[in-house]
């Protein structure tokens, strides 16, 4: 069966990552919490699971979904499969956008950083630790007014953006302003939409966007405004917080509508996606509510 895609059908590549957590290792051995999935489909979007080792060992998907978002977690941002296998799938964005083929990426928290490391072509974290804690962003001059992420939103929800805390922060490490402006290939690459400042008083980037290509990272957890309820941890749930949740779901889906990415038989297309795989819950040992694990 040849399926004739009508142009909103749109598929986002999760990338899994490693466990680390040793009380998740007996679940299994790449994880994608299922936050980032009920996000991406909240904003109209379906997900497929892409693994980093199967990648590795020479399997790619990446003409078959239309954008990519790296997670947040705790692998090394440099010898781990995620890494490896980002750093790939990032050259060949890279290739793709170049040529004309819209391919957007999008990193959270440790996603961010990654996103920082390909681009610099090093590490340059520090300690910038906002662990547990929401924050109001602080808008750079002209950033979120010019920017293609927070384009769609009301004058009114991004003033609330930059006066209440709407920003779940679970990190240690970023990337601060200084560092950023200091390292060149960032500062061409990259356009900074906002700052924060960490418990140690240290000024980091919190979000950003790229220039030319359709690279956005976040520092920050747009996904637990609406998915994530431990009542131990610093998850916004306001109706302001939950809009901008809403409305940044939406707009990187509807960034992946522009690629011409697609599955051509509907099989293919049936044994990729989530819905093969059951979430697992897992609150009682995580600060998460289900995690899909592979």
């Amino acid at each position: 069966l040849v399926l004739q895609y009508p142009a909103q059908t749109s598929f986002s590549g999760i990338l899994t990552q490693e466990v680390q957590d040793p009380d998740m290792k007996p679940y299994g051995r790449t994880y994608i919490p299922s936050s980032y999935v009920k996000y991406i489909e909240s904003g109209g979007g379906r997900v497929i699971p892409i693994s980093s080792v199967e990648f590795l060992n020479g399997r790619c998907l990446c003409s078959l979904f239309d954008r990519l978002l790296l997670i947040g977690g705790t692998v090394d941002l440099q010898t781990s499969d995620f890494a490896h296998a980002a750093k790939i799938y990032f050259r060949l964005a890279l290739k793709a956008n170049d040529v004309g083929d819209y391919f957007p990426i999008w990193g959270t928290c440790l996603g961010f950083q990654l996103l920082t490391v390909l681009v610099a072509e090093e590490n340059l974290l520090s300690k910038t630790p906002a662990e547990n804690i929401s924050l109001p962003l602080n808008f750079t001059s002209g950033g979120a007014a010019s920017s293609r992420m927070f384009e769609a939103f009301p004058p009114e929800l991004l003033t609330a953006l930059s006066q209440e805390a709407l920003a779940a922060n679970f990190h240690h490490f970023g990337v601060t302003d200084q560092m950023f402006m200091r390292n060149e290939k960032l500062r061409s690459f990259f356009s900074v939409l906002s700052l924060n400042k960490a418990e140690n008083g240290v000024v980091f980037v919190s979000t950003m966007e790229g220039r030319k290509y359709p690279f956005y990272g976040v520092q920050w957890h747009p996904e637990v405004n609406r998915f994530q309820w431990n009542p131990l941890y610093s998850f916004p749930h306001s109706r302001n917080a939950e809009r901008m949740s809403s409305l940044l779901a939406e707009f990187f889906v509807n960034e992946g509508r522009r690629s011409s990415h697609h599955f051509i038989q509907a099989e293919e297309e049936s044994k990729e996606l989530i819905y093969n795989y059951n979430p697992l819950y897992v609150a009682n040992f995580t600060s998460y509510e289900q995690i899909y694990f592979f």
